[in-house]
């Protein structure tokens, strides 16, 4: 396989469609992913495009997304109108900051994800997977992608809040729904109205329930002498190089880009690993072999983990063809840059979608088949280049939380594999993805259930 990349004369331009792109805008607001994997398709692996007064670059080849994201990342910054877009709900966060602040605000919560941390969470993740799972008893049928955003909230609640509130944590969920296709709707218009528009009805209620929820759980907290080892203890704990704490504000922020990010992103990539199983019924039961050989019937361990190599390949195949944060991978240049052998003036936008990255059959053979061996060295796939699979992102800023969702999946995953198999039900449609803000099933997904 030739992966090389012919240089280029920095003074050319890469090809792409021209105008001011109205069209393309809409079209995107419809249908983002295929919309750009069109242009790709027709244009090649740098697509130049012009939105209005924005000159727009999107690159596909793992080499462009490694040289963005690594080795340029002190020459952008993240695209202002998203982050003003997610600043709405998650304040000045570590998701959101730029700069020195993301630079104090990412050292001050590193220990908190650091991997021997999240271990000793894993023991708050099978008990609230335990209890919204003893919900499925009797049933032979039911709303997976539903029973999953359940599950994640009850393990964030747990992990972050010592708390387990199933009634409060549904509502809670539908208003991270509302938001995230509000969310989506923003991204195509250059401001935003304010929140006291009438039409931002939805949004506004939304908001109003995270920020009580949110702002609730941390004064308790203060007003509590007892320390708690979960997350929100931790941040309390936190400490930067001047010996100063996160600020009340702060402390808001921080919370709500845990609990948003915490649980919705893990929801999705469960969701569609849920799908893969039930559609590929024979590596399902390979899986189960696996899990019930390590753990029988008791309940797993973080030493368990890594022993269930073949469950982590189903994961990252799922991740693969269905990544939760599938586009929406935006910088903006703050000085000339190189890339791919073109330069990009100062002030142009940077683009990446890893879900066109992800199926690129130069690095993925059958890139739409699910075939998790295809992550296992041993299996005689070609090796997959860096930068050829990003579901967290790469670089500094890769999601600070990646571990810990991946420990999460492991947990619940195991948890169900010991007790269900997971089924198609001929009657229903295989689920086509939709992308608000993460990538979800564009109807609810119904499976099957048959107790082992």
């Amino acid at each position: 396989m030739n992966t090389q990349i012919l240089p280029r004369s920095p003074a050319t331009r890469p090809p792409g469609p021209t105008g001011l792109g109205f069209d393309r805008l809409r079209a995107m607001s419809r249908d983002y992913l295929g919309t750009l994997g069109a242009l790709h398709a027709r244009h090649g692996d740098i697509v130049r495009q012009r939105f209005v007064h924005l000159v727009d670059y999107s690159f596909l080849h793992p080499e462009h997304v490694r040289e963005v994201l690594v080795a340029s990342h002190d020459k952008l910054i993240r695209w202002e109108r998203g982050t003003a877009v997610f600043a709405s709900a998650h304040g000045q966060s570590v998701l959101v900051a730029e700069g020195a602040a993301w630079k104090r605000q990412r050292q001050m919560l590193q220990p908190a994800f650091s991997p021997r941390r999240v271990e000793s969470f894993v023991p708050r993740m099978v008990q609230a997977s335990q209890a919204s799972l003893a919900g499925w008893d009797g049933l032979s049928e039911i709303d997976f992608e539903a029973a999953m955003t359940q599950t994640t909230m009850a393990v964030i609640m747990q992990t972050l809040f010592s708390q387990a509130d199933a009634l409060q944590g549904r509502a809670i969920a539908e208003a991270v729904h509302d938001l995230s296709v509000e969310g989506m709707k923003e991204f195509y218009w250059p401001v935003s109205a304010p929140l006291w528009a009438p039409w931002k009805a939805r949004k506004r209620r939304a908001l109003a329930l995270l920020d009580r929820f949110i702002e609730r759980q941390i004064r308790e907290r203060l007003a509590c002498s007892e320390p708690r080892r979960d997350l929100l203890g931790l941040m309390l704990e936190a400490r930067d190089a001047e010996d100063q704490g996160l600020s009340a504000r702060g402390l808001r922020d921080e919370c709500m880009t845990t609990f948003l990010a915490g649980h919705e992103t893990t929801a999705a990539a469960l969701t569609w690993w849920g799908w893969c199983m039930a559609a590929h019924p024979e590596e399902q039961a390979r899986i189960a072999d696996e899990v019930r050989s390590v753990l029988a019937d008791r309940v797993p361990t973080a030493a368990d983990l890594p022993l269930m190599p073949r469950l982590a390949r189903s994961f990252k195949e799922a991740l693969r063809l269905f990544p939760p944060a599938a586009g929406l991978l935006s910088r903006r240049t703050t000085q000339p840059l190189c890339v791919g052998g073109y330069e990009l003036p100062a002030g142009s936008m940077v683009r990446l979608t890893p879900a066109l990255t992800h199926r690129d059959p130069r690095w993925f053979q059958e890139p739409e088949a699910f075939r998790p061996e295809r992550f296992d060295t041993s299996s005689g796939h070609p090796e997959i280049p860096r930068g050829a699979w990003l579901p967290f992102g790469a670089g500094p800023r890769v999601c600070l939380g990646s571990h810990f969702a991946l420990t999460e999946m492991g947990v619940v995953a195991a948890l169900i594999l010991q007790r269900y198999e997971l089924q198609r039900l001929p009657e229903r449609p295989a689920p086509n993805p939709r992308l608000d803000v993460t990538l979800r099933p564009d109807l609810p997904l119904h499976l099957g259930l048959r107790r082992c």
